[in-house]
């Protein structure tokens, strides 16, 4: 009898399709969904049934501008409902580019994505205190504009300009996690929880219904993985080791990091929350909840990352 298919989990930011130096064209995402394909498949041809879980910042935020401008004519909706919409647009892409992918290096097998929703608490801190980027990048005067007019939250984003900034409540549970593991079954790829998931709460009626939200990705793919038992959980960022001292004259990178010296970094300010942090958080509570390892790195080195030669790797101790 052949041996079960081991579970990789890999997330991955929505800017890996649509960077800042795009227009935002349908051509451009598809384009870098094909890029990203090639080294989704590498996950595979290393023998793993895989998971992904990708970022929305820039497509919900892109899905709100159009919104406001076209708000005379079509009337808005709701962020839970953009972030299932970026769920379908970005799953199809992604869906199509893998199994194409696939077939080309004679792998194969069923690529599938799942809408996902996740529970949240509706009184999580979070909904008085927006902290998630999305969408593009501002100048300071529009970005008061925006505040002013539209009663947009605005930050600043390391360096590179204002972003409209929305509610990011932890998630809780992912109610989608059964019907997951049926479909990794039969298919090679499912994509779920995009965009961290639809966030949703259950009502006192008992029903469940949508809030006003953006759920991080990294935390979400990290419940997820968790529930699965994955045997490895990849978060791809845009550096191939993790830093100490980022950008520091004693900036050090690390090949190596028990969850203790994780916490410990944590807790000294070493990975702030809107960059590291949450990728370090998650990685965390993975290993704490399964034993296994967490590969952090850059889509640009994964396959060296994948053989043990480049990334930094997460584990429970020594």
């Amino acid at each position: 009898m052949a041996a079960a298919a081991k579970l990789a989990v890999v997330a991955f930011g929505g800017n890996a399709l649509l960077r800042a130096e795009d227009r935002g064209t349908q051509e451009e995402q598809i384009a870098r969904a094909k890029q990203a394909a090639r080294w989704l498949a590498e996950i595979v041809r290393h023998g793993y049934k895989l998971i992904v879980v990708h970022g929305n910042g820039p497509q919900v935020g892109n899905i709100l501008v159009q919104a406001e401008e076209a708000s005379t004519k079509i009337p808005p909706q709701s962020l839970d409902v953009c972030v299932a919409q970026t769920e379908g647009s970005i799953g199809f892409m992604l869906q199509q580019a893998i199994r194409n992918r696939l077939e080309s290096i004679g792998v194969g097998g069923e690529v599938a994505t799942i809408l996902t929703e996740v529970e949240v608490d509706g009184n999580d801190p979070a909904f008085k205190r927006p902290t998630k980027p999305i969408g593009p990048f501002f100048t300071r005067y529009r970005a008061e504009a925006l505040e002013r007019d539209l009663g947009w939250t605005m930050r600043e984003d390391a360096g590179r300009g204002w972003r409209h900034v929305v509610p990011s409540p932890r998630p809780l549970r992912i109610l989608n996690t059964r019907t997951v593991a049926r479909m990794l079954d039969s298919a090679a790829v499912v994509v779920a929880a995009g965009g961290g998931g639809i966030p949703v709460v259950r009502g006192r009626d008992g029903q469940w219904r949508g809030i006003e939200a953006v759920i991080d990705k990294d935390y979400a793919s990290a419940l997820l993985a968790s529930d699965l038992n994955a045997d490895l959980f990849v978060i791809l960022t845009g550096v191939s080791k993790v830093s100490l001292d980022f950008g520091k004259p004693t900036q050090r990178t690390l090949d190596r990091m028990t969850i203790a010296e994780a916490e410990s970094h944590l807790a000294a300010g070493q990975f702030p929350p809107g960059s590291m942090g949450p990728k370090i958080e998650s990685a965390i509570q993975f290993v704490r909840a399964t034993k296994k390892q967490v590969l952090i790195t850059d889509v640009d080195v994964l396959r060296e990352a994948l053989e043990g030669k480049d990334g930094t790797v997460v584990v429970a101790s020594g």
